[in-house]
């Protein structure tokens, strides 16, 4: 209000002064060589203020007045939640944010998808080198006198057997099986859960971060949720099974239950527990490269045209 104020009167003031002056040097009006001197001092003094002062005030207070309309300014690390979200447009009406939101859910059941496979491949090799070794205790069971019949049982095998210098069962190929696998698998999985939020960062900026973020969390809680229920219901089933009701073991139910077991196993214990690490992994990593998101997120993006 003040600005507006001197901004006026001095334009007020300086229309006078240049009439003045006007009429002074254009013969309209009798003064002295003394008044025509002060006159024109004045004139010069009006056009001055007028165009440097009077002007850029009003510019500045309106420039003023309309930002302050538009947005406040607030340090970084003073600003709210609220106050942030609303600089980086994180609204369910950004695009943005919304395909953050279907990357986030899809990444939940991709990452599902591939623990389950890579349990399903890690028991066919355990399973390939069981009848591998079991071919061969056969075998040699065979050369040291023993009847088909006996080899068929199980139960009158020997503890163990030495073929060609070589004990079996080899427990420990097994286990190899079992640990190269579950670290080779992994690796995909774990390269999908830390690049994503980068990528998406990168691409979508902090509001798709912010959008896979939610879509993960949401997504990844409740499927976790029911893999838990859901594996251990099909296990207890098998065992409720196998203590005598619905027929018992190798009824059509109990064989149904193993069916249920074998893909309640992994849910349980592999990928349910395994998406409440994904969730915290894609939080922490888009936490620890937020920084470079804000600062290259924006250059990544425009030079792809998003």
């Amino acid at each position: 209000v003040n600005a507006e104020i001197i901004a006026t009167t001095m334009t007020i003031n300086g229309a006078h002064v240049e009439n003045n002056g006007g009429d002074t040097f254009g013969g309209l009006m009798i003064a002295s060589n003394k008044t025509k001197v002060a006159v024109e001092n004045l004139d010069w003094a009006e056009g001055t203020l007028a165009a440097d002062f009077a002007w850029s005030e009003t510019e500045n207070t309106h420039a003023v007045t309309v930002g302050g309309i538009g947005f406040s300014l607030v340090p970084s690390h003073k600003a709210k939640i609220k106050q942030l979200l609303s600089f980086y447009d994180v609204t369910i009406m950004n695009p943005k944010v919304l395909g953050g939101i279907f990357l986030g859910v899809m990444l939940a059941f991709v990452f599902c998808a591939l623990t389950m496979n890579a349990v399903g491949r890690a028991a066919y090799q355990m399973m390939n080198e069981c009848r591998r070794q079991f071919g061969i205790m056969k075998e040699a069971f065979k050369a040291n006198g023993m009847s088909d019949a006996e080899i068929e049982d199980p139960m009158n095998w020997p503890k163990k057997v030495i073929v060609n210098g070589h004990q079996f069962p080899d427990y420990g190929e097994c286990v190899d099986i079992s640990t190269s696998s579950a670290q080779r698998e992994m690796v995909f999985p774990a390269i999908l859960a830390i690049s994503v939020p980068i990528i998406v960062g990168l691409l979508l900026g902090v509001g798709g971060v912010m959008g896979l973020l939610v879509g993960g969390l949401t997504s990844g809680f409740a499927v976790a949720i029911y893999m838990a229920n859901a594996g251990g219901a099909w296990d207890n089933a098998k065992k409720y099974i196998e203590s005598g009701k619905h027929g018992g073991k190798g009824s059509d139910a109990h064989k149904a239950s193993v069916v249920g077991d074998t893909v309640g196993d992994p849910f349980k214990d592999t990928s349910g527990p395994a998406l409440n690490i994904l969730i915290k992994l894609i939080a922490i990593v888009s936490v620890v490269f937020a920084g470079l998101v804000v600062n290259f997120g924006p250059v990544v993006a425009g030079a792809l045209g998003l």
